[in-house]
């Protein structure tokens, strides 16, 4: 069976994301909708910067090869994600959480701010990760961006996902992602561990550095 590289199905994904959205917020006719359009200028630019960031560093992780059946699995998976455009544009809750509705647009400004901190944490960690691996291939990534974590890019990637669900005020896509942290971006974390175990200086850098948040985690 034809096999195709993992990133293919989610470089198409997030990148007709943006589409996606301004197909919904135009059927709907939702372009007086402020949080519609703060949702497709956060989640539309991250599909951007995401098929940008595989063109230009790719991460060899999604180079592996998978069959088309699979492919498939991962685009309805990454699907998930459009809950809250769905919510957001249409209006219609599944599990709404009442009380974000109180809080007023500074609750938007700070949502805003954490998915900025969420595209610099995952894109320039991704981008040392690149570099050094072409540079010293061979080198356990201690510093720097990996200085305190040993998986700043997923903790970016949770920023920003945050920064643009919780604009839903709805407990649905909250519980969709958190399926796929448990279900796809743990297991990788510790697949990732135990591949860096085999450096000798591993034992040293994991008591230095925590395995997903600064200080705590």
């Amino acid at each position: 069976m034809l096999k195709v590289k993992q990133k293919y199905f989610i470089d198409s994904h997030k990148g007709i994301t943006p589409l996606f959205i301004i197909f919904l917020i135009s059927f709907y006719n939702a372009w007086n909708n402020i949080e519609a359009i703060i949702y497709l200028a956060l989640h539309g630019t991250y599909g951007v910067l995401w098929a940008t960031k595989s063109f230009i560093y790719p991460d060899k992780q999604w180079e592996s090869r998978v069959n088309i059946w699979y492919g498939i699995l991962i685009w309805l998976f990454l699907s998930f994600y459009w809950l809250s455009a769905y919510i957001i544009v249409t209006g219609n809750h599944f599990i709404e959480i009442k009380f974000l509705h109180n809080l007023g647009p500074v609750y938007l400004g700070v949502l805003i701010s954490m998915y900025i901190f969420g595209v610099f944490l995952h894109f320039t960690s991704d981008m040392q990760k690149y570099i050094s691996l072409k540079l010293n291939p061979g080198k356990l990534i201690t510093q720097e961006m990996f200085s305190k974590s040993r998986n700043t890019n997923y903790l970016g990637e949770l920023f920003i996902y945050l920064g643009f669900i919780l604009i839903a005020k709805d407990y649905l896509p909250l519980m969709a992602l958190l399926i796929i942290i448990v279900f796809v971006w743990i297991p990788n974390m510790i697949r990732k561990d135990k591949s860096l175990s085999r450096y000798n200086n591993f034992d040293e850098y994991k008591r230095k550095a925590k395995f997903f948040f600064p200080f705590i985690f």
